[in-house]
């Protein structure tokens, strides 16, 4: 049986990924305004939801309930251009990663749905 993208990534790999993704968004002028909240939590919150996302354990589940992220995220006006500059975020973070190439596209491949999910504003 394959390991799932998350055992195959690893909780460190996770941990990294969502540590520069942060650090590129709250560089970013269309979706910095977005992220108003203690980054702490938003962090240790993306790591929970990806770990169960990407297929490993559920951790958001257990601590914060169902994800139901596009009503989480209801409150907060995201635009097609918003994804698209998350994606971009994502996609660099992504690319700081010292895995295989091929993993880091699999990797990617993982958000545009969720990302375009997202969007609830003009």
């Amino acid at each position: 049986m394959e390991n799932t993208i998350y055992e195959k990534l690893g909780e460190e790999n996770l941990e990294k990924m969502v540590n520069k993704f942060y650090e590129l968004v709250l560089q970013n002028e269309v979706i910095a305004p977005l992220f108003t909240t203690d980054m702490k939590v938003v962090k240790e919150k993306q790591i929970a939801f990806l770990t169960q996302f990407l297929g490993g354990p559920a951790k958001y589940n257990k601590t914060y309930g169902h994800p139901r992220m596009r009503m989480r995220h209801m409150p907060h006006k995201i635009t097609e251009a918003a994804a698209i500059e998350w994606l971009k975020c994502m996609n660099a973070a992504i690319r700081t990663l010292d895995i295989e190439e091929d993993f880091k596209v699999t990797l990617a491949n993982c958000f545009p749905r969720a990302a375009a999910h997202m969007v609830n504003s003009k």
